[in-house]
């Protein structure tokens, strides 16, 4: 790496336009043309289909309608861009601009003088919306899979203090299905950067008399490391002024910036971006624990866990007596766990242990496998040989569902923890409490056991703060794939 030095001029440098250091953007070319396809596909042959079937006139021009509606409306939204593409939670947006779709088509059918809508035509629709969600589900996990092998990614340069960089770079690291890789930084001041991340140059502490020279060094950063944009972390030494000076002369460049504010696993519904006297303004929702959502929740709970008992109470009976015949000892296991606000109840489960198991755990306590407060081993002996197939499906936890009943726990949410764990929790390990806990989680379908604690404390105060009837949807849909998986299940 070349040294870069500020140039002692300080008149103003005449604007160089900066090529992008990876013009193929972060994506396969094939996700756009393939969305749109599929997009056009799904809409125009169902809805012809249907009309020709009931006889409607103009059976091609309300097809063809449908089908340029349709991808009009996915433009509107940026649904066919990177950021869209690798966010998880894209399906709720197909959903939403299905109904739009079909809302604008019975619309246009008034405003055209058309008498009657036939229901055959909108349920042609639904071709659309499964067609269009299965393409952005194929395309999600054909992305966030050539980022975990190191591709599709785009070059960051971070600017900002050295701690503030070691976080950046930590928070990054933590997963694999975001774009950005860090490639250098610009500290400001000596603080030491610990992260390991190349420091190409460091800006002074004080504010430069011009801001030029702050942004020839950051400039010669990103174009040193083919970086894409550079990001940026205000804090004592980086004033807003500073930061907006720096931005004029970045951006005359064409280089982009991203303002990190600081704030972490806050989802991006919570968020609202506003201005007042020429300041910039972020308000932070509060997490819904209250009104109709949890209402929702609360009823959702209940009824859900009683048609499951009633629909697997076979099942359950067939567990129960191979449990009891299996090995020594009653067919379920009743230990006491914290539920939200600390509060402690009895959880029931299939015995997938020997009977003196908690008298055992004393003398394994040298072999926890696991970093944190749980106690976790792969191959722990007291467990049965029809335990560890209980075990790897989960089906050990379906008599948790009588707890679910009862409303000490939900269908979804964080790992119960048992009173052991508690009183070792710090205040942050505490707020886990502030909800139910759940049969599954985040911390399930992420894996399991596999995770290390500051992970699954992660996943848990994630879902916490930004729990939403959605995110359940998807946890749960995500349990059928975790638990045929098995992985982390030990």
């Amino acid at each position: 790496m070349r040294p870069f030095r500020i140039a002692a001029s300080r008149q103003a440098p005449v604007p160089v336009p900066r090529r992008p250091a990876h013009p193929e953007g972060t994506q396969a070319r094939w996700y756009g043309p393939l969305s749109v396809g599929v997009d056009l596909t799904g809409a125009a042959l169902p809805v012809a289909a249907a009309i020709v079937e009931v006889h409607e006139p103009h059976p091609l021009r309300l097809a063809a309608v449908a089908a340029l509606v349709w991808p009009l409306i996915r433009v509107a939204g940026k649904r066919y861009t990177s950021s869209a593409w690798g966010d998880g939670g894209g399906l709720r947006a197909v959903l939403r601009d299905w109904l739009l779709l079909v809302g604008a088509l019975a619309t246009l059918r008034v405003l055209c003088g058309l008498q009657s809508v036939p229901a055959e035509a909108f349920t042609a629709l639904i071709p659309a919306l499964v067609l269009t969600a299965a393409c952005h589900e194929l395309i999600h996990r054909h992305l966030l899979a050539a980022r975990r092998d190191g591709r599709a990614l785009r070059h960051v340069v971070v600017v900002g203090e050295g701690a503030t960089i070691d976080a950046v770079v930590g928070q990054l690291a933590q997963r694999t299905d975001h774009e950005y890789v860090v490639v250098g930084c610009c500290p400001v001041g000596e603080e030491e950067v610990l992260s390991g991340v190349p420091v190409y140059v460091r800006l002074p502490r004080a504010e430069p008399e011009t801001p030029e020279e702050d942004a020839a060094t950051v400039l010669g950063a990103a174009d040193e490391l083919c970086a894409d944009l550079v990001f940026v972390v205000p804090g004592p030494h980086l004033s807003g002024q500073r930061l907006r000076r720096l931005s004029w002369a970045v951006h005359d460049r064409g280089c982009p910036i991203v303002v990190l504010p600081g704030i972490v696993e806050v989802a991006r519904r919570r968020v609202r971006l506003t201005s007042a006297s020429g300041l910039t303004l972020l308000h932070i929702a509060p997490p819904l624990r209250r009104g109709m959502p949890a209402l929702l929740k609360e009823a959702v709970d209940r009824v859900g866990a009683l048609l499951l008992i009633v629909l697997l109470s076979p099942l359950l009976l067939a567990l129960a007596l191979a449990v009891r015949l299996g090995s020594p000892g009653p067919a379920f296991y009743r230990q006491i766990r914290v539920g939200q606000h600390n509060t402690p109840f009895a959880m029931w489960k299939f015995r997938t242990m020997v009977v003196d198991a908690d008298r055992l755990k004393d003398e394994l306590e040298a072999s926890n496998e696991n970093d944190g407060h749980m106690f976790k081993m792969r191959r722990d002996p007291r467990v049965t040989p029809l335990g560890r197939i209980l075990r790897r499906y989960s089906l050990d936890e379906l008599p948790q569902l009588f707890n679910v009943l009862l409303g000490h726990m939900s269908l979804v949410g964080p790992r119960p923890p048992v009173p052991e764990e508690v009183v070792k929790y710090n205040p942050v390990e505490m707020r886990r409490l502030h909800v139910k806990p759940g049969l599954t989680g985040l911390w399930q379908v992420s894996g399991r056991s596999d995770l290390s604690w500051h992970e699954t404390v992660s996943l848990d105060l994630r879902y916490v703060d930004n729990w939403s009837p959605a995110m359940d949807m998807n946890v749960m849909a995500r349990t059928v794939r975790a638990v045929l998986n098995g992985q982390g299940a030990y």
